[in-house]
């Protein structure tokens, strides 16, 4: 996955306590496994540090992290709203067909007949199954159903092929 985008994992959203923790809007499953992954590529607007993440738990519903440097309240303040990023390798290498969110975006989406219905631009999580959402020449929301709607994903060929009605 070499030149792979970044991975938008969370956000800096708040501080805890006096010594510099801050809170952290976690877009992992489950929340707390953000702490895994140091360390973190901090962003806001055209600024971006590396920052390597000494210590962090769930803490009343709210995952707090202890990061390398960041000694005091004020400090910690200067990070909110700062977005954190991982790099496609420091995720564990996923199992036999099954898939990362960020390796299906951008797949080309065809159907079993070759039709093409235009390229994954994200995925819902929905109650019942996750869906797929296409652009092309309309918006598509395909339901992720290996075996039944996603027939084969080629990632080295950047392709899913789809049993869906393109009329639909």
């Amino acid at each position: 996955m070499p030149g792979k985008e970044l991975i938008n994992v969370g956000e800096v959203s708040g501080v805890f306590g006096i010594k510099g923790w801050v809170k952290v809007f976690s877009f992992t499953d489950d929340r707390e496994n953000i702490l895994n992954y140091s360390p973190w590529l901090l962003k806001k607007g055209g600024e971006a540090k590396t920052i390597n993440v000494l210590d962090g738990a769930l803490q009343g519903g709210a995952v707090v992290a202890k990061l390398e440097g960041i000694t005091d309240r004020d400090q910690a303040e200067a990070l909110m709203g700062w977005t954190i990023f991982i790099t496609p390798e420091q995720l564990p290498k996923a199992a036999e067909d099954e898939y990362y969110w960020s390796d299906l975006i951008g797949l080309n989406v065809e159907t079993v007949e070759g039709v093409q219905l235009g390229s994954v631009e994200n995925l819902l999580e929905t109650g019942a199954n996750d869906v797929v959402i296409v652009k092309g020449e309309r918006d598509r929301a395909i339901p992720f159903l290996q075996g039944q709607t996603v027939i084969r994903i080629d990632l080295p060929a950047q392709k899913m092929v789809v049993d869906w009605d393109p009329d639909f």
